[in-house]
């Protein structure tokens, strides 16, 4: 059996057994491919260089065998292999925070939030940080900035720990714990978050592999904006005077715009749309006072 043939074979198992993706891969053959060449110890990105070569049975042993597990445990992939990949970074994952998939990540690798920024950008936050991917991004993004990582639960900073000494970003990464903008020390002159947003109906509907992920960063209450409009309201006074806030909602567009129906925002296009993120100005913030 060649690694393709292996591959498909895994594909057609988790197809069959009707596994949900969206933590890193949206098919089948991706998620099988993501597996085999983790568990056979090759990079991820040569499946085209070894797509033809032979594979021992202990080794098809061995990655049928944590497929397997993919299926019996519905834990999402990287759960299983201890590391997401985001815009080409690893960062090691387990089941103390969510798997990082933020739209807000390509914002920042495309450069889209530039615009926005200046030579005086010198802090930056990433509220929720989880497993602190979003806040290594950043500090990769600009070399010149600080960058504060808050979060609530102490089990997701230690995970986001670990991906700052990783990427040695300790002296200009800092962890803070507490909830939402309580412990941070602004001015900012920008906020990325990534907040629990799904609302409670959409909770019940979730699929085994997000039910595997701490409800904590998932669950934003029923319309799933109980932590956007305290933040909402409290940040205004962590900006700096042409600081602006870059939050993500993912599909709960129609019940923001219910709840902040005179909120100027600037809907930022991701390769999931136009709806998934947007970008707030301190001064636009301030009118909701």
């Amino acid at each position: 059996m060649t690694l393709l043939e292996l591959i498909e074979a895994q594909a057609a198992r988790l197809h069959e057994a009707g596994v949900s993706f969206g933590h890193g891969t949206t098919n089948a053959f991706d998620e099988a491919a993501w597996l085999t060449l983790w568990k056979l110890d090759l990079p991820l990105h040569t499946l085209g260089d070894h797509e033809t070569d032979p594979v021992d049975d202990a080794a098809r042993a061995q990655v049928e065998a944590l497929v397997g597990e993919r299926i019996a445990t519905r834990k999402p992939a990287a759960y299983l292999t201890r590391e997401a990949w985001l815009q080409g970074v690893p960062f090691y994952v387990d089941e103390r925070t969510i798997v990082p998939r933020s739209f807000i990540a390509e914002l920042v690798a495309e450069t889209t939030i530039d615009a926005w920024l200046s030579e005086h950008t010198t802090r930056v936050l990433d509220l929720c940080t989880g497993n602190g991917s979003l806040a290594v991004l950043a500090a990769m993004a600009w070399p010149d900035v600080s960058v504060d990582a808050i979060d609530l639960s102490e089990d997701a900073l230690a995970v986001a720990k670990i991906n700052v000494e990783r990427h040695g970003l300790g002296d200009r990464i800092r962890l803070l714990q507490g909830d939402g903008l309580a412990p941070a020390q602004g001015p900012y002159d920008l906020i990325l978050c990534n907040p629990p947003y799904v609302n409670s109906a959409s909770m019940d509907a979730l699929p085994a592999e997000y039910r595997a992920e701490p409800a904590l960063a998932l669950a934003g209450g029923a319309d799933g904006m109980d932590f956007i409009r305290k933040l909402l309201a409290e940040a205004p006074a962590q900006l700096s005077e042409h600081g602006v806030l870059v939050l993500e909602i993912g599909n709960e567009r129609e019940f923001f715009e219910a709840a902040f129906p005179r909120l100027e925002a600037a809907w930022l296009d991701t390769s999931a749309g136009e709806d998934q993120v947007l970008l707030l100005t301190r001064e636009a913030l301030k009118e909701l006072a």
